[in-house]
């Protein structure tokens, strides 16, 4: 078991805070793990057993706690006198109406709560209005390559090329046999379509959203819009709307198997409302759907270190810079850092199409080109820098 560093630190820095720890994240990101490590980490400090009351709502054995009501009476008798206890809810999305309970058990003294849900559903509506200011939101990813090279091991070119293939799914990682790794792969897949999507949005058209889901993973990187795939499945035979489309990506982006970065023009100094770029949350999933059809290798390598940014606390829109490009624009604070990412730059065309846009920017902010490549280049105060680096360096 690799420990979750980054997400761990986060919530030691939360413990005994008044305020609610929302985890959320795709389904088997390693959500639960993150609260058995933090709940380790608690019983080090001198937390005793009957201090912590934890709940995974997948486990059956739970299923009595499936009413609000009861879920409430449960924690609240096990609540310690004069103690803080330490309440973890994992999966609490599958309980209805759970707002209620997190909001009345929110109002106990001595109590540290935290919650985990697979949709982003979760904290709209009833839950953020009860709840508006109460809580603050973890967004948890799939394992970095620094943490699947910590798990895994081995000739860090080969890790990569695994990681590159299969994605970072944790237990994935640990399994050897591709068909066995394939098939828990599609299990993830098909229980965030059908359980996360199709049944909480009665969607009644399965294979539309399918042939939906399998555009996007096939142009992930590319400039995107409803009314493009719309147009685009109508063509292939399977006609439907910008609207349906719309939908569709309000879904797969609630359910974290998508992310959207937006445009920003650099110069204006504003964001566009046109023209996205969707990311995939895994890698994985788009072998598992497209199998070994080819892909712009730059457009996937932008996916992992758009994920490496999220992972590091970036907010991150597209650079407009007059008629060019800039892949991303990584916002820390006041902070701004821009990324060009491509697979090689050593030919020089290469090199003048990913470095053109950056020599625009007047600003000093850092500005990097990720790359494959082992020789650095870069001129006017850009770097060069190795992908391999850029994703196993300390942050």
């Amino acid at each position: 078991m690799v420990l979750r560093k980054r997400y761990l630190e986060k919530l030691q820095k939360l413990k005994d805070k008044q305020i609610i720890k929302v985890i959320t994240g795709v389904r088997r990101c390693g959500k639960s793990t993150l609260l058995q490590q933090f709940q380790t980490y608690l019983r080090n400090c001198g937390v005793l057993e009957h201090q912590v009351v934890s709940v995974n709502f997948e486990d059956v054995a739970n299923e009595h706690l499936l009413d609000y009501r009861v879920l409430h009476a449960y924690v609240e008798q096990r609540l310690v006198p004069d103690k803080m206890t330490y309440v973890f809810l994992d999966e609490v999305q599958a309980v209805p109406q759970f707002e209620k309970a997190v909001n009345s058990l929110f109002l106990k003294r001595n109590m540290d709560l935290y919650i985990t849900g697979s949709n982003a559903y979760m904290l709209s509506g009833e839950l953020a209005t009860l709840l508006s200011g109460r809580y603050i939101e973890l967004q948890m990813l799939p394992l970095s390559f620094a943490e699947y090279y910590e798990l895994v091991g081995g000739v860090k070119r080969d890790t990569w090329n695994a990681y590159y293939k299969y994605g970072g799914f944790p237990y994935a990682a640990r399994l050897e046999d591709d068909y066995i790794r394939r098939d828990y792969l599609s299990g993830i897949y098909n229980t965030v379509l059908l359980k996360d999507i199709v049944a909480r949005k009665r969607i009644s058209d399965v294979h539309l959203l399918e042939s939906v889901t399998k555009f996007l993973f096939d142009n992930v990187g590319s400039i995107i819009s409803a009314k493009k795939v719309a147009d685009s499945l109508t063509s292939y035979g399977r006609k439907t709307s910008p609207i349906t489309v719309e939908n569709y990506l309000e879904s797969l982006m609630e359910s974290y198997i998508l992310y959207k970065a937006g445009r920003y023009d650099i110069k204006g100094k504003q964001h566009l409302k046109s023209l996205e770029k969707y990311y995939l949350v895994d890698i994985g999933l788009r072998r598992l759907l497209l199998g070994d059809k080819h892909a712009d290798i730059g457009h996937l390598l932008e996916n992992i270190v758009y994920l490496e940014l999220l992972r590091r606390g970036f907010s991150i829109d597209i650079g407009k810079v007059g008629d060019l490009e800039i892949d991303f624009v990584a916002h820390s604070g006041g902070d701004r850092v821009y990324f060009q990412v491509a697979a090689s730059i050593l030919d020089l065309n290469a090199y003048q199409r990913e470095i053109s846009p950056l020599k625009k920017v007047a600003d000093h902010y850092p500005k990097y080109i990720v790359t494959m490549d082992d020789v650095g280049m870069g001129e006017n105060g850009i770097k060069q820098i190795n992908l391999l680096d850029f994703l196993l360096e300390e942050t």
